[in-house]
């Protein structure tokens, strides 16, 4: 049986600022982008080992991330094909 639990409000983490990275979604107004912690954490990076490179970070900045892409998911497959 599946456990579901609540998700991270992202909304309160990411931020998106056309003058910082492009406009990429950042964390918390920081230069590091959504994408660049979905890449460390697709290439075998723990959780554990993003922090320690990056001390601005918190777990739930990392738990913010992965809520982005899954609400970010779920809409992009909702469209009409």
């Amino acid at each position: 049986m599946k456990r579901k639990t609540e998700a991270v409000d992202f909304r309160k983490y990411i931020t998106i600022e056309p003058e910082k990275r492009g406009g990429k979604p950042c964390i918390r107004g920081l230069r590091i982008t959504v994408y660049d912690i979905l890449d460390y954490l697709a290439s075998g990076m723990t959780e554990d080992q993003i922090l320690k490179d990056f001390p601005d970070l918190t777990a739930q900045d990392i738990r913010a991330v992965l809520a982005f892409a899954a609400d970010r998911e779920r809409k992009l497959t909702s469209l009409p094909a």
